[in-house]
């Protein structure tokens, strides 16, 4: 039984083979066989290598070729051809198939002639060589590529076909219609309007040359992402500008070109001397514009603007130009704003920030004024892996001392940096400025001398360039003589000098006070106050004194208290346990202060005793404050000689020391009747 289910089963694998390799593979072997047959073109239309075409709505022949770069008009002009009119021409020759043919010398037997379908003149003639394979070439090198021609007739009288002569001139094929519109193009259609043909990310060079008098050569050269001027300075360019510039060129297209017939006067043209000489340079290739003069202005069009189209186009003028290595004279719209921005390319293109890094390579700041003692800012943290979090620290130098440190305030650092970064010229003055010059705008002496110390390995340079960044760069802020209000700012290793904002000034102060942190002391995990006293020193009497027993707590403590002081002398611990100033007023702590121009004692003080977790016998630590009266709604001074400083006390803990200095201390008499108040006032005369 087994056997007989494997015979059937064999069988039917021999049967299912059979009709694989018969039936199926003759089905697809003639399917191919009926399509090459309606094919009018063979393998040749793949490798088409030049087109010319004749007729049609061309006034001479045009012939293309396929460059490395793209396809070409060669005659009769030579210019780059319309990718997209190239390709739809390529398209229709390669999948050319006919409804139906018939043999040219059949047509006598009916009465008819190559005249009865347009194609003894054709209206149009196509030609076109192609190319061979590598091994044929070797063989044949100097057998040049066999040309091709196909020649158009007259349109079907039914259905939208086209009668074509096959290239032996054997049979006539009825095709489609669309070969034909591809092909009844003129002279600026298969032109290509684009001016450059190199793309921005190509390009890593750009000329620019102005018209005499000036005759001025501008050169920027691209490294990495940044863009450099190397001509006439050497300056960091603004690469945004710079692209932006590029982009406009690679978006100019050729309005009309100029019949050599009605070509204008040379002088009227002006590209014996243009404006504008402009060159793109990219891999191995380089295009170059000369802009001319303006053409003529024309009458405006007569026909209105279209109903609801209220976007306003931008402004641009139309001059006669050509490119530097073909004869074609053209006309094109330049816009205004662009031809602005490369009239003022010295500038317009240069990099306004006077100094470009990239923040997380900033390890130190060195800032000095004059009369004042250097002060340095310095990042802590891993420098192998900075982060925007890192704290900072600041390094005083005072003289014959050793150099003093102090926690930094974050966000004031980070304020420095980010005004030092967004730093930009408001204007150019000088790129070779004379001695008297730096001397009128305060470089001689410069209020502020602002040193950037970069990371040594260059990780974080710019753009992820190869180049390290420099290991520390300068920056001079000087003020003139005449004090105008305005700042110039260079930088050591340059000879460049730029007006800037004079805020840099005051965003950049030397003193210790405005970055120190602002967090004074904050006491660690587990620590707690355990005693608290308020006097008023003046008058020597406590204002508050209490010191907790064993197991006692502030809130066990401070019941007995009136609401207000009670609230008053919690608001007053929970701010030692993190103590925070407003903002810095002293560096140091004296006995007595300039409040309005008079010296005032301090008025009152606070001592607070803490209790340190771990400490063996009970260790304990202390903390103590002084404070002036008042002096504003907002205002209130504080001292500590444990700190060695005088700040402005924080909102909440100034509201609750006035409730404790100045609170109701026992029921405030009744006031008396208005008419009693009136029968007191002195008598007026």
């Amino acid at each position: 039984m087994r056997t007989k289910v494997t015979l059937v089963l064999l069988l039917l694998n021999v049967v299912l083979f059979f009709f694989i390799f018969s039936v199926v593979h003759r089905y697809r072997t003639d399917g191919a066989f009926e399509e090459s047959r309606t094919r009018v073109l063979g393998p040749e239309a793949a490798t088409i290598q030049s087109l010319e075409i004749t007729g049609g709505r061309l006034t001479e022949p045009v012939r293309m070729e396929k460059k490395p770069e793209g396809w070409m008009i060669i005659r009769p002009t030579e210019w780059p051809a319309n990718p997209y009119a190239v390709n739809r021409i390529l398209n229709e020759l390669m999948f050319l198939d006919h409804f139906t043919s018939f043999l040219v010398k059949d047509l006598s037997k009916s009465g008819l002639s190559l005249a009865d379908y347009g194609l003894d003149k054709p209206q149009i003639t196509l030609t076109f060589t192609a190319g061979v394979d590598t091994g044929a070439a070797r063989n044949a090198a100097s057998t040049p590529p066999k040309a091709v021609t196909l020649r158009i007739g007259d349109a079907t009288k039914v259905g939208s076909r086209l009668y074509i002569l096959s290239p032996d001139g054997a049979r006539i094929h009825v095709v489609r219609r669309s070969l034909l519109d591809s092909l009844a193009l003129t002279l600026g259609q298969f032109q290509a309007d684009a001016i450059f043909n190199i793309p921005l990310f190509e390009v890593h060079s750009f000329n620019l040359q102005t018209s005499a008098p000036t005759n001025l050569r501008i050169r920027l050269r691209r490294e990495g992402s940044r863009w450099l001027f190397e001509a006439p300075i050497l300056a960091r360019a603004d690469r945004v500008n710079v692209e932006l510039a590029i982009n406009g060129l690679n978006a100019l297209h050729t309005k009309s070109f100029i019949d050599a017939a009605a070509m204008p006067a040379p002088d009227r043209i002006g590209l014996n001397n243009p404006a504008f000489r402009l060159t793109l340079e990219g891999n191995g290739r380089r295009e170059t514009l000369l802009l001319g003069n303006r053409t003529p202005p024309e009458e405006p069009p007569a026909a209105a603007k279209p109903a609801g189209d209220d976007s306003p186009s931008e402004p641009a003028t139309e001059y006669y130009a050509k490119m530097d290595d073909r004869t074609p004279v053209f006309t094109v719209l330049f816009p205004d704003r662009l031809f602005a921005t490369l009239r003022g390319s010295q500038e317009e293109l240069r990099d306004k920030h006077l100094l470009s890094f990239d923040p997380r390579a900033l390890t130190s700041l060195t800032l000095v004024a004059p009369n004042l003692p250097e002060l340095t800012l310095q990042r802590l943290g891993n420098p192998e892996q900075p982060q925007e979090t890192d704290p900072w620290q600041i390094v005083t130098h005072a003289a014959n001392q050793a150099p003093q440190t102090l926690l930094a305030e974050l966000p004031l650092v980070q304020r420095v940096i980010e005004s030092l970064e967004s730093l930009q010229a408001l204007k150019f003055l000088r790129d070779a400025p004379q001695n008297i010059e730096l001397e009128n705008w305060g470089f001689n002496r410069p209020e502020r001398e602002i040193t950037l110390n970069f990371s040594t390995k260059g990780a974080f340079a710019e753009g992820a360039s190869t180049a390290a960044l420099p290991s520390s760069v300068t920056l001079l802020v000087g003020v003139a003589s005449e004090r105008d209000g305005l700042a110039y700012a260079k930088l050591a290793n340059e000879p460049f000098v730029y007006l800037v904002d004079p805020d840099i000034l005051r965003e950049s102060p030397v003193a210790t006070r405005y970055y120190r942190s602002r967090l004074l002391r904050e006491l660690p995990a587990g620590a707690r106050i355990t005693g608290l006293s308020l006097k008023d020193t003046a008058a020597k009497t406590e204002l508050f004194a209490h010191r907790l027993a064993g197991g006692e707590t502030w809130a066990q403590a401070l019941s007995t208290e009136t609401a207000a002081r009670r609230a008053a002398l919690q608001g007053i611990l929970d701010q030692l346990g993190s103590l925070r100033a407003k903002d810095f007023v002293l560096d140091s702590f004296p006995p007595a202060i300039d409040v309005g121009g008079e010296m005032r004692p301090w008025k009152y003080g606070l001592e607070a005793t803490i209790s340190l977790v771990g400490g063996t016998g009970g260790q304990t630590d202390s903390i103590t404050l002084f404070f002036m009266e008042r002096t504003s709604g907002g205002t209130q001074f504080a001292g500590s000689p444990a700190f060695n400083v005088v700040f402005e006390v924080d909102q909440k803990l100034l509201d609750a020391l006035f409730t404790l200095t100045h609170g109701p201390s026992e029921p405030a008499p009744s006031s008396p009747a208005p008419a009693a108040v009136e029968a007191a006032r002195p008598a007026q005369h």
